[in-house]
């Protein structure tokens, strides 16, 4: 299993915009064979970090969700909406694998 990680600066004047962008992901990532961590977005502290994160059950189940998001007319209204809004300044993407008991 590998797990996405990311970390957005977004519009702390746009929140609203972004948590609209993040309910987008949500069933997107599922649609596409992966599982939702769901968003975290700010409260207490830095006004302008968002977290999210998600997994697929390998690397390369990721490479192909990544593909097919740019083929896939759902995806390419939810990239639409945050370049309009302008919600999401900037992003990274880390990957991590979970250990469990």
């Amino acid at each position: 299993m590998i797990t996405c990680h990311l970390r957005y600066v977004i519009d702390p004047a746009q929140l609203k915009e972004f948590e609209h962008y993040g309910r987008l992901w949500i069933p997107l990532v599922r649609k596409f064979g992966g599982i939702h961590h769901g968003y975290l977005l700010p409260s207490e502290g830095a006004n302008n970090i968002a977290l999210a994160s998600f997994s697929f059950p390998s690397l390369a189940a990721y490479e192909a969700y990544r593909i097919q998001s740019f083929e896939d007319a759902e995806c390419q209204a939810a990239f639409r909406y945050a370049a309009e809004t302008r919600c999401v300044l900037s992003y990274e993407r880390s990957f991590f694998r979970p250990v469990f008991d």
